[in-house]
């Protein structure tokens, strides 16, 4: 008998529970919602700017960007949040790769954190200096493997986008180069087009011009499938580093424990904002692809990128600063 009374009470208490979730559901939304996102200027603001006023106006609430300080700031703020729904986070990468380059964070981007949406994906691509002999990927490796440790790669600030792909490819291409870190991208390039390195991984988005004007030659696209960022290059995995795939991805996010049906609402608004014609071709005309997912498919995506990085962070012998 008592443990029929213990399993009633099981079934009641999870009743309850789920019933709650839907009477939160259905009076979600009854105020503003706040976007916090990284810094002005950013992609994930860039993202935020063009979903909020979309998102507030299908769900009948002010929605507002706040712009804060990126990474243990940002992450802080979110953690400790409500989960109702009215706090969401737009962030990239770099948020959940963050524990391997930082020591000591008060949060964890996996446990503390509940997945709404993959919003937009952009690739890296692979550039030389024209002077590096070197048309292919192929041509790239051999040029690399008869001069260990003289050929010198731009590299962002630890963590960043190009800086992760470009240790991706010295692991899996089997190569001795040579990272020369830059505070930001903007200066690497400029050393990059002068010369004083010879090889790079930017975002696709910036390149166009300098590929035009010969001042860079692109060799291939780090995603796993071609991209309509840059069209008709090839991809490294096809090109000469078979598995090979690096792209900056920016995700939605909301604190954990957040009510599941008010996550399953935002993911199906955002994702009908984001694929919208007018949204498409803005995000498009600024370097970065509209993506589309489940909660489940992006919490698959964070641990396979966390398992992945984990794995060069090993190689490499990179620290935590």
């Amino acid at each position: 008998m008592r443990l029929f009374h213990l399993v009633a009470l099981i079934v009641l208490a999870s009743q309850l529970a789920l019933g709650t979730q839907r009477a939160l559901a259905q009076a979600y939304p009854s105020r503003p919602i706040h976007i916090n996102t990284g810094g002005t200027g950013s992609v994930g603001d860039l993202i935020s700017r063009l979903l909020a006023p979309k998102l507030g106006e299908s769900l009948g609430q002010q929605v507002l960007v706040e712009n804060r300080p990126s990474g243990p700031i940002l992450g802080g703020l979110v953690a400790k949040a409500a989960p109702d729904g009215y706090t969401l986070l737009v962030t990239g990468n770099s948020f959940w790769l963050l524990p391997y380059f930082q020591a000591d964070l008060s949060w964890d981007p996996v446990k503390d954190f509940a997945p709404v949406s993959l919003l937009t994906a952009s690739p890296n691509v692979l550039v030389v200096h024209p002077s590096v002999p070197a048309n292919s990927v192929k041509e790239l490796i051999a040029y690399a493997k008869a001069r260990p440790g003289k050929v010198h790669w731009a590299s962002g600030p630890l963590g960043t986008a190009n800086h992760l792909a470009g240790e991706m490819f010295k692991v899996m291409a089997g190569i001795n180069i040579v990272r020369v870190p830059y505070k930001g991208v903007g200066q690497a390039l400029n050393d990059l087009i002068g010369g004083q390195v010879e090889m790079m991984f930017p975002i696709a988005g910036g390149m166009t011009p300098h590929l035009k004007a010969g001042r860079l030659r692109a060799l291939a696209v780090s995603s796993a499938g071609p991209s309509a960022l840059v069209p008709g290059l090839p991809t490294v995995a096809a090109t000469g580093v078979p598995g090979f795939e690096s792209v900056s991805i920016v995700g939605m996010f909301t604190p954990a424990k957040t009510p599941t049906t008010i996550i399953s609402r935002l993911s199906q608004e955002v994702q009908n904002i984001v694929h919208a014609a007018d949204v498409r071709d803005r995000l498009l005309s600024t370097g970065v692809e509209p993506q589309r997912s489940s909660p489940e498919q992006l919490a698959a995506t964070v641990q396979s990128d966390i398992a992945l990085v984990g794995r060069i962070i090993k190689e490499t012998g990179i620290k935590p600063e």
